[in-house]
């Protein structure tokens, strides 16, 4: 079996035995050019009589070892290779030459590649910085009020930062230029005579509010920048946030104003101690139309400042790139972590500017040299690419940095010294036009124009081309060792009239539709109709379709594999039905047995056995309890006793035990024998089906004899009896006390009934006699 691996180079091979070969999938082939567009390792036969009766010609486009296995001469075999032309290509130069009209950093200059798809091809770019190559400074310095210390020292810097310069190349140019923010509420208070004086402190020089001002061009005079910086003042406006990148923005677009040279490395340097205003923070002021990324000086003042929005650090940095400009923010520690900018502007530097502004000479020394990598680091990318290209960087240096997929990085790369960068480009479609893109370093003007065009057809040699061939029964041309039938006849070699049909039986499967519905029966064979989508159904009898594939996430065999016949064909590294899992076994294994031995791992899990749960294909709660059911293999096991007793080895090979004193607090089993003793045991499952380790008490608990029984029982008969008349002779004695406890009291109390009364009077009765008259 096979694995088809994708390597660095998207090229797919299949390795066999650890041994990796090229491999040519062949679905939908029809002709020569179809192959070579199926994959880079294809190749067409088109040898006569290279295919059986009955057998498609798909069969000529394979690999060019399997076409020579399959008996096609070398001749006969036809491919395409990759062509890589050098149109341009002008040696680099040593120094710079102000005689020169442009020194040469990046070689080639233009190369046209012509390539077959998938097949990459691999091309080399140097690079070498020029010495003394000239630097373009511009200083743009916040003149908000907080900066007024900071502006005094700048205009005492004036020949420092001469000295500096002249220290990095003997071509070097300053500018200057100055901001604050909008006129307009809330940035900036508009009251005319705050317009005229936004500084709060009278005693202070101050001038106008304004947004941007561009000062002075790029020059090589000291003089003319200390006397065009000595007439600057401070100014002022409302909130803490300034327009920076407005300013930056002009600075930038403003190239035929600012002085930009073509030849030059372009430094803009901010200084400021505050944060900035980006794009949507105009609307405060009512602002809304967005910043249009062109220049609005008129007598060198933003004009378009109370008009237009801030622009957004994204089109900063697409600005700045196009124009090739590095900007080096010089930040007080308040706002330092505000302009880590650097992933969205590339070679973009932040410094630390001490409070006064006094360390920004060696601030933009440090800035350009190595310590904070802005010459030594050279970043090799490319501008947008023709759809269906790749490319890809290999650097060639001492300190080769992280290189993706679309940047080559080399760090500590010294003026003068030649880098190489390895470049690949690979075309995974035919192009229907030549496409052309560019590849250039980072911040700096030369590039190399590379133009891709597809090489997609078949140059075949065919004898008697055009002509009628009796190869082709006299009835078509022979293209690429495929017959080409005239009008009116059909079949692999035009041996079949139009007007008539073969037999359809060989077109049926399993007596079914003729051609599964989808092709047309021609010659015994069926020829697969089209889809709507403008692919073919394919097969013997058309039967595959290979967009009725299962779809996972919204995607055809989840993009990670192709459909082939209505299944997926996962890529390595994959499987599943929609090749939605990756290959993994890690949740199935534990303790190096897949699924427990009771199941199989699909999708990193157990798909269990009959009568076994997930995840691991543990017993169910559900089923046989196993203490029951291996209770006569344990006792036949351990005590030789029960209805395997005989049978015991056979019957119960799938449990091993052994006799233990204890068994612990852990759950166990605890059953009546056969002999009706009691054993206790634990139970282990193994790995695999019904497979048990059983670790038994080594002592059973037996019933006693009858005997004994009989006279325990007798003993317990006799104990209650004694027991009860003990108990009837206690409750009498209980009551008699009781009686003569009451008995006493009784008597206690006769006494007092022995003594006289004194207030007792005897009843009187006095009885009259009605008819007695006295007499």
């Amino acid at each position: 079996t096979g694995v088809c691996v994708t390597c660095a180079s998207h090229v797919c091979y299949m390795c066999v035995t650890g041994v990796c070969e090229e491999v040519c999938s062949r679905a939908q082939i029809n002709s020569c050019s179809d192959c070579i567009r199926t994959g880079p390792f294809c190749a067409w036969c088109q040898q006569l009589n290279f295919t059986k009766a009955g057998e498609q010609e798909a069969v000529r486009c394979d690999t060019v070892a399997k076409l020579r296995t399959r008996g096609c001469n070398g001749e006969d075999i036809i491919t395409v290779i990759n062509h890589r032309t050098v149109v341009k290509d002008q040696p680099l130069s040593q120094t710079f030459d102000q005689k020169e009209k442009e020194p040469v950093q990046l070689r080639p200059q233009e190369i046209r590649l012509k390539l077959r798809p998938g097949l990459p091809v691999s091309f080399s770019v140097h690079f070498k910085q020029v010495q003394g190559y000239p630097v373009d400074l511009y200083y743009l310095m916040d003149l908000s009020f907080s900066m007024n210390d900071d502006l005094q020292n700048v205009k005492k810097l004036g020949n420092q930062l001469f000295t500096a310069l002249e220290a990095i190349t003997q071509h070097g140019r300053i500018g200057f230029g100055a901001f604050v923010d909008k006129t307009v509420l809330p940035f900036t208070n508009t009251n005319p005579q705050k317009l005229q004086k936004p500084c709060d402190n009278s005693l202070v020089a101050c001038q106008a509010a304004f947004g941007y001002r561009h000062v002075l061009s790029l020059t090589q005079s000291k003089e003319q920048f200390r006397i065009e910086v000595d007439k600057q003042h401070i100014s002022g406006n409302l909130d803490s946030p300034e327009g920076s990148l407005d300013a930056m923005m002009q600075a930038t677009v403003c190239g035929d104003r600012i002085g930009w040279r073509n030849s030059s490395t372009r430094l803009l340097v901010l200084t400021t101690d505050a944060g900035f205003h980006m794009a949507g923070d105009g609307k405060l002021a009512g602002i809304l139309e967005p910043n249009d990324e062109r220049c609005h000086l008129h007598n060198n003042l933003y004009t378009s400042s109370s008009n237009t929005d801030y622009p957004s650090v994204g089109q900063l940095a697409l600005q700045l790139e196009k124009q090739n400009i590095q900007p080096i923010f010089a930040v007080t520690d308040e706002v330092y972590d505000i302009y880590q900018l650097s992933k969205m502007i590339p070679k973009s530097v932040v410094g630390r500017l001490s409070a006064d502004s006094s360390n920004v000479v060696k601030l933009i020394t440090d800035a350009y040299n190595i310590r904070l990598s802005l010459s030594s680091k050279v970043t090799l990318t490319h501008g947008p690419l023709p759809e269906n290209v790749q490319v890809t960087y290999s650097p060639k240096c001492d300190d080769p940095g992280p290189s993706g997929g679309s940047t080559g990085v080399c760090n500590g790369v010294q003026q003068g010294k030649e880098i190489t960068f390895e470049v690949q480009v690979v075309s995974s479609s035919c192009l229907s036009s030549p496409q052309t893109f560019s590849i250039s370093p980072l911040g700096i003007k030369d590039s190399l124009t590379v133009t891709v065009e597809s090489d997609c057809d078949c140059k075949c040699h065919d004898k008697l081309q055009g002509a009628l061939h009796p190869h082709c029964s006299f009835q078509g041309t022979v293209e690429c060792g495929m017959c080409r039938c005239t009008e009116g006849f059909l079949g692999q070699f035009c041996n079949c009239s139009s007007d008539r049909r073969a037999q359809t039986e060989s077109c049926r499967r399993d007596n079914g539709t003729e051609c599964e519905g989808r092709g047309t029966c021609v010659c015994g064979r069926c020829q697969c109709h089209s889809k709507p989508s403008g692919t073919f159904y394919h097969g013997a009898f058309c039967e595959c379709d290979d967009e009725q594939c299962d779809y996972h996430l919204n995607e055809l065999c989840a993009g990670k594999g192709k459909c082939h016949c209505g299944k997926c064909q996962c890529n390595p590294g994959y499987e599943g039905d929609a090749c939605q899992c990756a290959v993994s076994r890690e949740s199935c294994t534990r303790n190096g047995a897949e699924c427990n031995g009771r199941g199989t791992c699909k999708c990193n899990a157990c798909e269990c056995d009959s009568g076994y749960l997930p995840p691991l294909c543990l017993l169910c709660p559900s089923c046989p309890d196993p203490c029951n059911a291996k209770l006569s293999c344990v006792e036949c096991l351990a005590f030789d006793v029960g209805p395997f007793k005989k049978n015991c080895s056979v019957a119960c090979s799938s449990v091993s035990h052994q006799k233990v004193t204890h068994l612990g607090n852990a759950r166990h089993c605890e059953l009546k024998d056969s002999e009706g003793c009691w054993v206790r045991y634990r139970l282990q499952q193994l790995v695999g089906r019904d497979r048990y380790s059983a670790d038994v008490l080594e002592q059973r608990d037996c019933p006693p004899s009858l005997v004994a029984i009989v006279a325990a029982s007798v003993a317990s008969v006799a104990l209650v009896g004694i027991l009860l008349l003990l108990l009837v002779k206690l409750l009498l004695y209980m009551r008699d006390l009781k009686e003569f406890r009451r008995f006493e009291n009784e008597k206690k109390k006769s006494r007092w009934a022995q003594a006289d009364n004194p207030l007792f009077k005897n009843a009187t009765t006095t009885v009259t006699n009605p008819t007695f008259t006295g007499e």
